[in-house]
């Protein structure tokens, strides 16, 4: 390609120097050719990720998403560090409005039976593993190079100079671990608003969800101990059964293929199937972190260091909004988890374990994706049992979810009948009246 940019550009000056037709002619047929060739290395470029990642579906959506969608231009309207602050007081306010909106309805909701986890007591993980060299290294190669405003360097060249600097992130790491401590500098997150869809307003800070970016240090640590934190989970079968996001061998593929064949399974017995699928408003930012800090401890089974050191990674977290070069003023974090964090989202699974046993104990299926749950169960059209079942098991996870500070969004919350049409008919009536 280089080699043809040089021919290239060499034709351009030629031509521009004498003006000559020849001269013009040679100038087209090697911008030509240089076009061609960009075509097909752009293609090899593309077609060269897909097949890398032809089972990571992750990476194939977002090689979609770049080659279909142009890229976001920020409107210059939201350049400016004022426009920045007032997306940090809206962020913070709107979590605080909902929190206290939650603390409003407990009062409504009747007291759930108190729930016990179902691990074996004696099974704790006390302190993490120290870490040797080989796997720092490994790990940082696993991390997407993203880069965050709070880095030093950019994380491609990190990523590219490690070997030199592996035996102090080491130590940097280990030092962590011992004395149960995240340092401050890697407890900031750096916000950038993002517009929920493309078509919408972008003057309306409604239409913007905040996205979090950490520190490259910050994800290598965190990325150190979500390995080992998995590895404890796997091993001793903490994870919810049917809690597909952010574990190995499962994906929002497998958790939609597990409910699609369900549901086809029971409309070729003759049944009906009802869908609901459940939606939470701001769910990663509004996790309590007294109620997770109790939930590691008791239905994990963290302890010791391992339990120190979540307790100082989710103390004196705080952010500011960032939006080209202009940024807002610091404000304290103190709900939730990072959502471009990490470990935001494994914690918000552990979070959610309670809901799981809830469900199975109300016998009905279900099937989730981080904050996403779809609830279903089959039925015939004369039956109005398992409706009044699902009413009842609608109203325990309400409540449960008041109690731990999420807000169930009923406007978004969809209510799906298969089947055949006059037997889905008959149950959508009945449905209508109940939920």
């Amino acid at each position: 390609m280089q080699n043809l940019k040089s021919d290239c550009r060499r034709a351009e000056r030629k031509w521009r120097s004498t003006k000559l037709q020849i001269h013009l002619e040679l100038y087209k047929i090697s911008l030509r050719k240089f076009n061609d060739g960009l075509f097909k290395a752009r293609q090899q470029y593309f077609s060269e990720i897909i097949a890398k990642n032809v089972n990571n579906s992750r990476t194939l959506f977002s090689v979609i998403e770049k080659l279909t969608t142009p890229p976001d231009q920020i409107a210059p309207e939201l350049l400016s560090a004022g426009k920045c602050n007032e997306f940090a007081v809206y962020f913070n306010e709107k979590i605080q409005s909902i929190r206290s909106n939650i603390r409003t309805n407990q009062q409504n909701h009747k007291k759930l039976e108190q729930l016990q986890p179902l691990r074996d007591e004696s099974t704790t993980m006390l302190e993490f593993i120290t870490v040797n060299p080989k796997t720092i290294e490994e790990t940082v190669q696993q991390l997407n190079p993203s880069t965050c405003c709070l880095d030093t360097i950019p994380s491609n060249f990190f990523k590219t100079v490690v070997k030199s600097i592996v035996t102090d992130l080491c130590q940097i790491i280990n030092c962590s671990f011992q004395s149960g401590t995240v340092p401050k500098s890697l407890k900031v997150a750096a916000v950038k608003p993002l517009l929920k869809k493309r078509t919408l307003d972008a003057s309306i800070l409604a239409n913007y969800r905040p996205i979090s970016n950490l520190p490259f240090m910050a994800k290598i640590i965190e990325k150190v101990v979500f390995n080992q934190l998995s590895q404890f989970l796997t091993f001793n079968k903490i994870f919810d059964t049917f809690q597909s996001g952010f574990r190995s061998h499962h994906s929002t593929e497998t958790a939609l293929i597990k409910v699609i064949n369900d549901i086809r399974l029971n409309t070729d017995s003759g049944k009906v199937s009802v869908l609901i699928l459940l939606d939470l408003s701001a769910a990663f930012d509004t996790v309590d972190h007294t109620i997770l800090l109790h939930r590691l401890q008791t239905w994990v089974g963290l302890n010791g260091k391992v339990m120190q050191w979540f307790k100082s990674y989710l103390e004196e977290r705080s952010y500011f909004v960032s939006i080209g070069n202009f940024e807002s003023d610091r404000l304290p974090m103190s709900c939730g988890v990072p959502q471009g964090s990490v470990l935001g989202p494994l914690l918000f699974s552990l979070y959610m374990l309670p809901l799981g046993q809830i469900l199975q104990n109300c016998k009905v299926d279900y099937q989730s994706y981080a904050d996403d749950t779809q609830l279903y169960l089959s039925l015939n059209p004369d039956e109005h049992g398992p409706i009044e079942v699902l009413c009842d098991c609608l109203e325990k996870i309400n409540c449960w979810m008041s109690e731990n500070f999420l807000q169930l969004n009923h406007d978004k919350t969809e209510v799906i009948v298969f089947g055949n049409k006059e037997k889905r008919t008959a149950v959508s009536n009945y449905l209508s009246l109940d939920l």
